[in-house]
């Protein structure tokens, strides 16, 4: 993808990897990591800019502290939720978390979302994942936000599912 235009016009990109992306990732990263964070701008970078900063080390630090193993954080451009099932497939994290900027327009582009799955791999339907979203100042502040999606990661590794699958 080339332009946030083509990005805004073309929703069935930003959702798979190339084979030379897919290289890297098996050549560069932590493989076989229990949780793989991705960041994606999605559709506000606004929102990545202001909730990652102290989102990430939250997470990455609650993550640690469980006992579970990070994965090599990644930054997709114009990526979009399901990105998140061919990074996990190539790497073979048992959960993936995608950090995603929500659609601007409900009163801030400030918005995160975080979206999770066990179990990634390519074609993973929607109701497999679950969510955690209006992370922003005025919603779900980034501290609060890692505090749930660190209970979310143990409770879906527990029971080895995500989305409805989840008791």
């Amino acid at each position: 993808m080339s332009d946030q235009d083509e990005y805004l016009a073309r929703p069935d990109l930003g959702r798979e990897i190339s084979d030379a992306t897919a290289t890297q990732l098996r050549d560069d990263c932590i493989h076989a990591p229990d949780v793989q964070l991705i960041v994606c701008d999605g559709l506000s970078s606004t929102a990545v800019d202001a909730n990652i900063g102290d989102l990430l080390p939250i997470l990455t630090d609650g993550l640690e502290e469980r006992g579970f193993t990070v994965g090599t954080p990644l930054f997709v451009e114009f990526g979009r939720v399901d990105v998140m099932d061919a990074i996990g497939e190539e790497l073979e994290a048992e959960v993936i978390v995608n950090l995603i900027g929500e659609r601007p327009g409900l009163n801030t582009a400030k918005s995160l979302s975080a979206y999770l799955v066990y179990g990634p791999e390519r074609g993973k339907p929607t109701a497999k994942k679950s969510v955690i979203s209006n992370i922003h100042p005025d919603g779900l502040p980034a501290i609060e936000a890692g505090a749930q999606i660190v209970e979310l990661v143990a409770t879906m590794h527990d029971q080895q599912g995500s989305g409805l699958d989840l008791e």
